[in-house]
């Protein structure tokens, strides 16, 4: 199948669809669409891995009078996580023979538009179920999730290329506690973790729950006032307010947040890392199959979600 004209109609559909494409998964996502406002989705250009910038370590700091000594002994200050860069793609296809059936050029069009639409559902439930991924997926192909970055067990495995296990690394671990949680405990223990998130301006902003924790905090508010997030609500997120932070449900059909998880995220560290020739566009080249009357195109997508900041990273489990 050579007609230059289909080619170009499918390409060119695909192509004005790809900022919408990337706008829809963003928008998908509680965590993706808090990224996009607070633009912590930063492009890469290049390089075979994905690097962020640590501070963990103080300087010298000493009082003094006088002619006293001022002393500095050299530390390491600074470190990096490195991340690898994950790939993804979802591939549009259409036969010889649907073409025929849908001659005419609107009658063609809908054909492209209805088959790229399901792209784009595609690819939002991919990247709406991957940020919750430990990054084992496929073999280890997938993106590392919030399993990874603010993990259940922070005192072991390895993250960004920093083993937490290891004496030393203690900055690198988020907060995780597991307990039994009733709508009489939970804002008990909610308080907890938020302020052990807590560092002076530095605190939580978004929290993400699944069905059974978002249902018993919004229990446990049955006899005070409610307080929401207008913003939120109509970006289409159910909401409720927690000390400032916004509460998201990311459950019922089609949520992905771990069964009995409550995430404190603080944005401020975290990151998506799209590739700048990779951020959800049709991957150049015609596609035509060899043994089949069919033509292909693929929307790629590469990059990775990072952490500069574990520590004021938690997760609550209902355990």
């Amino acid at each position: 199948m050579a007609n230059q004209y289909f080619d170009d109609v499918f390409t060119l559909t695909l192509e004005s669809r790809t900022k919408d494409l990337a706008d829809n998964v963003s928008e998908n996502n509680a965590l993706l669409n808090r990224l996009k406002d607070k633009k912590k989705i930063r492009p890469i250009t290049g390089g075979s891995k994905i690097l962020e910038e640590l501070e963990y370590g103080a300087g010298d700091a000493v009082w003094y009078s006088g002619y006293d000594t001022i002393t500095y002994s050299p530390k390491q200050l600074f470190t990096a996580a490195e991340y690898q860069l994950k790939l993804c793609a979802v591939p549009v296809a259409v036969s010889g023979e649907e073409l025929l059936k849908n001659m005419g050029k609107e009658q063609v069009l809908d054909l492209f538009e209805k088959r790229i639409d399901n792209a784009v559902k595609t690819m939002k439930n991919q990247m709406s179920k991957s940020i919750y991924s430990d990054g084992t997926g496929s073999n280890g192909k997938e993106i590392g999730g919030l399993g990874l970055l603010v993990a259940d067990a922070p005192t072991s495995g390895t993250v960004g290329g920093i083993n937490r296990s290891t004496t030393g690394n203690e900055f690198w671990r988020n907060k995780s506690t597991s307990i039994a949680l009733t709508p009489d405990n939970i804002g008990q223990e909610m308080n907890k973790m938020y302020l052990s998130l807590t560092r002076g301006t530095d605190k939580p902003d978004l929290i993400v729950a699944d069905d059974t924790l978002y249902s018993l905090y919004e229990q446990s508010l049955l006899p005070q006032q409610r307080f929401t997030d207008p913003k939120i609500a109509d970006s289409g997120f159910a909401t409720l307010k927690y000390k400032g932070a916004d509460v998201i449900f990311d459950g019922g059909q089609g949520g992905h947040c771990p069964e009995n998880h409550m995430y404190f995220l603080n944005t401020d560290y975290l990151y998506l890392r799209p590739h700048k020739e990779r951020d959800m566009k049709v991957i150049e080249g015609s596609r035509l199959a060899i043994n089949q009357d069919a033509m292909y195109k693929i929307i790629g997508w590469a990059g990775n979600l990072t952490m500069s900041n574990a520590a004021l990273q938690g997760v609550l489990i209902n355990g």
